[in-house]
Order: C-alpha cells, then structure tokens, then sequence
C-alpha cells in the first residue's frame, strides 16, 4: 500500500472528519504512484489518519474511504458499505423502488454513485479510485440488488478532471430505450442512457410535494423543465395550466410523454425554446403567472466560473420575479455546490430589488435525503431550493 505523509500542520481537517487531501497538503509518497492505487495517509509525525486511493493527476490527491486500515480492494469492504447506504434508504423510504442508493461522500464511498429505478442502477464512477475498482463494485451491486441490468454513466464532466473518458455504457443486463417509474402516484418515463444526469432528478422528489400547497388553480410556469417532473406535479395538484420550458427538444418529447401518462397533456403546454429568451418575451406580451419554477442545469462548474454564472442566475430570478402575479410563488433552485446558501440569497434578494418587488421566504429546502450531508463536508450539500412569494 503506498504510503501518503502529510506535511506539518496539514491533518486539522482531516482530523475533523474531512475525507479529501490536497496534492499541496502532501510532504512525501513512498511507493508506486500509480492512479487508483490503495494508500494510508500519515501524519508528519507519523500518526496513521486513514485509508483511501491515490491519484496524482488530481489536484484531490487523496480520497479517504476508512478511518482505520482497511482492505479497500476487497469485495467485503464494499459489501458492507452498500449494504449499511442500503439500510438507511429502507428506514427513509421503506416503500420507494427508486431512490439514490449511495451518494460518494456522503455514504463514505468518495466517487461512487448509484441510483435505483426499480429492477435498473445507474451508477456513476467518478474518480479514479472508484472506476479500477468497477469490476468488483459492480459485482457486490449485483448481489445486493439483483438489479435486470446495470448501465455505467460515466459522462460526468467531473472525470476528466480526473483523467477519465466520459462515456456510458452497459455494464450488464439490458437497459431499455426508457423505463417507468413512480413518484408520489404519478408515473414517468426516465431515459437511462441518455437522459440528464442518472435519468431523473431523484434530489428533487421531496420539493416537488411545495407544489401541492401552491399551484391549485394557478397558472404555472416550468422553466428549465427537463422531463416535467415539477410541471406534471402541478397539474396534478389543481393547477388551472401548466406551461413547460426546456432547450432540449428530447427533453420536451419527454415531458410531453409523461403528461400524457397521467392524463394530464389537457391542462400542459411545452415549448422548446431558450429559457432566458422566453422569460423576456413573456414579459413583453404583459404575461404573469402564480406559480414560476426555475430548476436550471448547474451554472457553476468551478469556482472560476462563479461571477459569470452569478450574472445567469441574477437575470431568470429577475425575469421570474417581473412575470409573477401578486401573490404569487417562486420556486427557485440552484444545484451548484460554489454557489452556497447564503451567496444566492443575496442574489435572489438583489434580483427582487432589481424587479421592483417584495418578495418573503416561505421556505428553504435542500436536496432529499437518500443524498445524505455529512456536517463535516460542506460539499454533500449542493442543492438548495428557495420558496418565495411576491407580497407586492
């Protein structure tokens, strides 16, 4: 195993339950250095922290995995790791076939996530300690899930920062062009080969049920709509029509699909068009609406790019905020992990400052909890999701 020693005064974080350590944070690597390769991670003393993966491509050097020594190159380790990620969805979800089933981090397996559609995973290997264990890894999922077919999307920009190919592919099993599933009654088709992310936004499911509170016999608009997981919810819960917005002409296909699922497609319309520009020209033919969801893809890809994708999200809350009614609701999220909490409310309050609007906080969410946040490591938690109301 190679041995990784830190520099002095380097372990504080570590101590205090962070899992990463820096390639800046490293004095010595005794052994081969090659990527992947298991390593124990010592003090400049000489005090043993943990046990992980090494990459020396990564400006994330190390990825700890076990507190302890630990074979992390067996299939015993990830068994049990699984299986404990496994227990805690049972007791949160004991009813639900779809669920994030390890989420990195934030089930101790930094660059492993697995999402459960049913008789499917779709899993991710994002790093390179994870993706030379994937032979092993998948096996273990295998035995714990019996899944009908395992597909690997390993598309993730994230990999390349890693020196990993994004690709996607099969890794056993048959993955159909799309397969069914369901979320509080309502049904959807999730596209696992192709579609955004794993398939479905699974760290949404909680803040989709705001809606049941607040769309009824309001007009909604679904921006940045994506399969009309928000959209398809509102109508659901008594909205009068629900207007969806997306880029993607696959992305509308689908949602129009899983409207028409659910016998909805009456009350829905879906336009593929720039979300940007149609919130512009909504205002200029004198549009409002009670009810506006902004769920954009990430804006924030690193913490260089933050300005410029501060000036994106300041422009659709803007623009959202001059289309709503008095009264009306703003459901907006942002799921960068730089952009943090504090950072977009100020933004969101600069935005109704700019719009000429009052608008209050009627709640504050996160993302769902099969996407667990370690109080340790600030970056298990990426998603938050303001509920706002225009009182003028």
């Amino acid at each position: 195993m190679l041995k990784i020693v830190l520099g002095k005064g380097e372990d504080h974080r570590i101590r205090g339950g962070h899992p990463w350590v820096f390639s800046n944070e490293i004095r010595e690597v005794r052994g081969e250095k090659s990527p992947g390769v298991a390593a124990g991670v010592y003090t400049a003393g000489g005090d043993f922290l943990g046990t992980g993966y090494y990459n020396p491509r990564s400006l994330i050097a190390v990825r700890l995995l076990a507190k302890e020594h630990a074979d992390i190159d067996s299939a015993d380790f990830y068994r049990e790791r699984i299986e404990r990620a496994f227990a805690y969805r049972r007791i949160i979800y004991p009813e639900l076939t779809t669920f994030r089933a390890v989420y990195g981090e934030g089930d101790f397996l930094p660059g492993l996530v697995v999402d459960r559609y049913g008789d499917f995973l779709s899993v991710q290997f994002l790093t390179q300690g994870i993706d030379c264990r994937r032979a092993l890894i998948s096996e273990v999922l295998t035995e714990i899930f019996h899944p009908h077919g395992i597909v690997a999307r390993n598309d993730a920009a994230v990999r390349t920062l890693e020196g990993l190919k994004e690709t996607v592919e099969v890794l056993s099993g048959d993955i159909p062009d799309t397969i069914e599933m369901l979320e509080h009654g309502l049904r959807f088709r999730v596209d696992l080969l192709s579609g955004q992310k794993t398939g479905h936004f699974l760290d949404q499911k909680e803040n989709h049920l705001l809606l049941e509170k607040i769309a009824c016999g309001k007009e909604v608009l679904d921006c940045f709509s994506y399969s009309g997981s928000w959209g398809v919810h509102a109508a659901a819960f008594g909205a009068t029509h629900v207007t969806c917005l997306d880029i993607s002409e696959r992305a509308i296909s689908l949602a129009r699909v899983n409207a028409a699922m659910n016998g909805l497609e009456g009350c829905m319309t879906f336009e593929t068009v720039d979300v940007f520009d149609r919130l512009r020209s909504l205002k200029g033919q004198g549009r409002s609406f009670g009810v506006i969801v902004l769920d954009p893809p990430a804006f924030v890809k690193s913490r260089k790019s933050l300005k410029e994708a501060e000036k994106g999200y300041l422009t659709i809350n803007r623009r959202a905020m001059e289309l709503l009614a008095r009264g009306g609701y703003l459901i907006t999220c942002s799921c960068s992990y730089h952009m943090e909490r504090e950072l977009f409310r100020n933004l969101l309050a600069r935005a109704a400052q700019q719009a000429g609007r009052a608008m209050r906080i009627v709640e504050v969410r996160s993302q769902a909890p099969d996407h667990p946040v370690l109080l340790t490591v600030p970056e298990t938690e990426y998603l938050k999701c303001f509920v706002l109301q225009a009182v003028q």
